[in-house]
């Protein structure tokens, strides 16, 4: 695991660096010289957390009183049609 340290006058001007940095370890980011912030791969920030992912169905049913939610969309026809280049 790599570990880098961007300036926040650096981080500001090419946030896309540290994001890819990001994905060999964590980006530390000084203020004055000194750590003020860390940037971590979210897959690393939930193993740390002692989280796991959340699904986007874990999200909708933590709505309160999503429960009582009836969702049924329409069933999706498509035609297929042949096409002449001719």
């Amino acid at each position: 695991m790599t570990v880098h340290t961007y300036s926040s006058r650096e981080f500001t001007r090419d946030v896309g660096a540290a994001k890819r940095a990001a994905g060999q370890g964590p980006v530390f980011i000084t203020d004055r010289g000194r750590p003020a912030f860390a940037l971590l791969k979210i897959e690393d920030y939930y193993q740390l957390a002692g989280h796991h992912e959340v699904s986007l169905l874990e999200v909708m049913d933590a709505i309160p009183g999503g429960a009582n939610i009836d969702f049924e969309p329409q069933r999706l026809q498509i035609e297929v049609k042949t096409v002449d280049f001719a």
